[in-house]
């Protein structure tokens, strides 16, 4: 059966411009693919939908694009990475771009409504329209992360005269997102469980690929409105789908985990890896697909963990090592992993690698071994853009996580909810660490009840327990910024207030040749490395504004000129 791998397909129609009006009414050659002669058969109609999947689906990019996520991108601003250049928050409005655009909503309307003309089954055509449905679902979903309230379009706009509908003023967050989630509540009705001319699962959107999008999405709606909006009713009503979902794929399915954790990230081939939801294949060849994260982490320069990061895993009698007398302590690499959560040793090289000494350093001396593919470190698909490791989209572990934090959000979190969820990532084989426990609302390991003396004083203990995990099973995949942003702790990203955010290793200068180039906490001899050691690159919070993105001045500009306030996002005035 031929290979399936996501690539961008020569667009069929429905290509849109930049500006405002022609985005949404674009005349295409009259010797180009017209409606009458492309929708005519459900082949056509699949052909069609590979177009939005490198838009929702990165996977690791391609080439020498390094943006998919994870510390290449704005997901860099977190509190995992301790970078010697801290990415900044937004300081400015833009004049233009920004992420303001309405293409792939013209394009998922005009998709579902010209599959409801197709002939084929009733069955058929509510699986395609589901399938539009879905990526309209994620592509509001993403504005409103980054927007906040934003114009909501439940169908495609015909007449370039229609100026009311073209400038419409932005909808409420709460109305986009209840269409979202109407859009998910019909795909997950409709979907197919599977698509057999398609070829094999973990390759297609096909139910559980609905399923597991919607436990992320509406973990984070219900979240945001928790924590940012204080709107009870919103926040229960996502977290409950989020929960539905997310027990859906894990009662209803026969995903399993991985046995071995960085298979799941460094693998050539993640075909039969049961654990995949959805991955992205990739093959070396001509017109074929790679990328170059692989070589990134093999013999390049990176950015490196943060003392933080390697802090939060807990010790593999499953106390925090503020608690554990397991913990030996972080004067030598040997020590930072030993008796750990074996998910720190699948995630970070047992050597340090520091600047001056290794060509291939990190800035922090941690450096990132999730993603390295022994193997292949020194042929060339290991190396430059010819990589070819496989790369997960969305995981069961991660459903698993999504669940267990919807419950405890909830409040309704018991041990069965995580003995189903959290202790079944706990005992991934090669894991093995003691299941956590609820007794009296507070978390416990082998009946004894604790409280991280690190925790943040206005987290709850379960809640901070649940976010730990979350954390360490997901560390540098790209969830963290918007975890942090969901949750309204971006000020954990402050590197003046959060020191081990700006600190990697401890090192004795003469340990190492006169090579060495770090910098050392207070310029001693020895001590914590500094990556970021210019006042000038100090990262503080600046307040509450930079949860959403400032809109663009021009399309408020172009608003005004119809007549229509777009109001700017608050503090971005």
């Amino acid at each position: 059966m031929k290979k399936i791998i996501f690539t961008i397909l020569a667009p069929v129609m429905l290509t849109v411009a930049c500006k405002k009006t022609d985005e949404f009414l674009t005349k295409l050659p009259l010797d180009q693919l017209t409606d009458q002669t492309y929708w005519t058969s459900e082949s056509n109609v699949r052909t069609f939908t590979w177009g939005f999947y490198p838009s929702y689906f990165p996977g690791y990019a391609s080439g020498f694009d390094l943006s998919w996520g994870g510390y290449f991108s704005g997901e860099s601003l977190n509190d995992d990475f301790a970078p010697t250049t801290p990415t900044p928050f937004t300081k400015t409005v833009p004049a233009t771009g920004g992420g303001w655009a309405f293409t792939n909503i013209r394009k998922a309307n005009l998709f579902i409504e010209r599959v409801k003309g197709v002939p084929m089954s009733a069955e058929a055509i509510n699986n395609w329209v589901g399938i539009g449905r879905f990526f309209r679902a994620m592509e509001f979903s993403s504005k409103v992360r980054t927007f906040g309230d934003f114009p909501w379009y439940g169908q495609a706009i015909t007449s370039e005269n229609d100026t009311a509908a073209l400038y419409k003023p932005r909808d409420p967050r709460e109305l986009v997102m209840d269409s979202v989630l109407a859009d998910f509540k019909f795909a997950a009705e409709n979907v197919r469980e599977a698509d057999a001319a398609t070829g094999p699962k973990g390759l297609i959107v096909n139910k559980a690929v609905v399923l597991a999008f919607m436990s992320r999405v509406f973990l984070f709606e219900g979240t945001w409105q928790k924590y940012q909006k204080n709107n009870t009713t919103k926040a229960n009503e996502y977290l409950e789908a989020a929960k539905w979902a997310s027990n859906e794929l894990i009662t209803k399915f026969t995903y399993t985990l991985g046995p071995d954790y960085r298979k799941l990230f460094n693998s050539l081939d993640l075909s039969t890896n049961n654990e995949m939801i959805l991955y992205r294949r990739y093959e070396a060849g001509t017109n074929l697909l790679t990328h170059s994260l692989h070589s990134y982490v093999n013999k390049e320069a990176q950015t490196g963990a943060s003392r933080n990061l390697l802090e939060s895993y807990l010790a593999k009698d499953g106390l925090p090592i503020s608690l554990s007398p397991l913990y030996k302590g972080d004067k030598t690499i040997a020590n930072v992993v030993a008796d750990r959560d074996p998910r720190l040793n699948a995630t970070i090289v047992p050597a340090l690698r520091l600047n001056g000494i290794a060509s291939n350093y990190s800035t922090s001396g941690y450096s990132t071994l999730k993603f390295f593919n022994d193997d292949i470190k020194d042929v060339a698909d290991g190396n430059s853009n010819t990589n070819t490791t496989d790369a997960p989209v969305i995981r069961f572990g991660e459903v698993l996580i999504n669940y267990a934090e919807a419950c405890v959000e909830l409040g309704t979190l018991t041990q069965a909810d995580l003995d189903k969820s959290v202790n079944k990532l706990r005992k991934r084989t090669g894991i093995n660490l003691p299941d956590l426990q609820i007794l009296g609302g507070a978390p416990a390991v082998n009946g004894v009840a604790y409280d991280d003396p690190k925790r943040d004083p206005l987290v709850p203990a379960m809640i901070w327990e649940i976010r730990r995990e979350r954390r360490i099973e997901l560390a540098m995949e790209g969830f963290r910024n918007n975890d942090l942003r969901r949750w309204k702790k971006l000020d954990y990203t402050d590197t003046k207030t959060n020191l081990t955010i700006n600190r990697g290793a401890w090192v004795k200068k003469s340990d190492y040749a006169a090579t060495l180039t770090v910098v050392i906490e207070g310029g001693a001899a020895e001590g914590y490395v500094v990556p970021s050691s210019k006042a000038e690159l100090e990262r503080p919070f600046p307040g509450d504004k930079v949860y959403l993105s400032p809109l663009p001045l021009d399309q408020i500009k172009l608003y005004k000129d119809r007549g229509v306030d777009l109001k700017q996002n608050p503090g971005w005035e």
